[in-house]
């Protein structure tokens, strides 16, 4: 999966948020539903503009993120 295809950063949109190309639907926002245990088919009911690969690029595009750095977990 290029999560390339399906993601855009643009200064002019969402603030530079990351985004689902052609949508101003942040990755964040696909994530947190994922993360709160909305099923694809429940984000994709509400996100009609979104598709199922772009949830996948979504998923890929944090998971490069989080293989790029190392955040410090408090113990």
């Amino acid at each position: 999966m290029d999560w390339k295809e399906y993601i855009s950063v643009d200064p002019a949109i969402s603030h530079g948020k990351a985004c689902i190309k052609g949508t101003r639907i942040p990755v964040s926002v696909v994530l947190d539903n994922l993360a709160a245990s909305i099923t694809p088919e429940e984000i994709l009911q509400a996100y009609p503009s979104l598709t199922r690969e772009a949830i996948t690029a979504a998923l890929a595009y944090a998971a490069d993120l989080a293989g790029e750095r190392v955040l410090p977990l408090s113990a």
